[in-house]
């Protein structure tokens, strides 16, 4: 959690590789109370504009939180709580989380939907937001760093590939 802007407006972090494992026997009662405190946070920081930023790199898939969880707490959520949310920013967007936003897009608000930003680097993150008042776990930051590793790699593997070289040309 941290601040930006004039205003002191909160920054929430929710690191998605911290959540339970979908296979613990308690795992809907825990979920559940993790969002009620998420929620009764939420209430007690929030008084103007805010941004949640999601951290969705070095997530299992057996952590990701299901659809019925995420629709239940959207529906949850305050009208205060969803008006005053400046943006929703989603970093190291998964094609799993793409295709439950993509498939719950008409059951959300349009308002709602726009508000959601994909960001594929934290490079990308620190052009959006004050990276000062933000802690991003050690995981993720490793994460990024190998995400980004394999892509100069497949980039220059490409370029040194004359029938690539000749096509990125044109």
């Amino acid at each position: 959690t941290g601040y930006y802007g004039d205003g002191l407006n909160a920054i929430i972090v929710f690191a998605a590789c911290f959540l339970p494992d979908s296979s613990r026997a308690d795992y809907n009662y825990v979920m559940e109370n993790l969002f009620l405190y998420v929620i009764s946070t939420l209430e007690l920081m929030v008084a103007e504009d805010y941004m949640i930023v999601y951290l969705n790199g070095a997530t299992p898939r057996r952590r990701m939180p299901g659809l019925g969880w995420m629709k239940k707490c959207y529906q949850m959520i305050d009208r205060r709580l969803r008006k005053n949310l400046k943006s929703f920013i989603i970093v190291h967007p998964s094609w799993f989380i793409r295709t439950i936003l993509a498939v719950t897009r008409p059951f959300i608000s349009s308002k709602f939907s726009s508000k959601i930003q994909y960001v594929n680097t934290l490079a990308e993150l620190r052009e959006m937001i004050p990276m000062e008042y933000v802690h991003i776990p050690d995981s993720i930051v490793k994460y990024d760093e190998d995400k980004c590793i394999k892509r100069r790699m497949r980039t220059s593997c490409l370029s040194n590939d004359p029938e690539m070289a000749s096509v990125e040309q044109e």
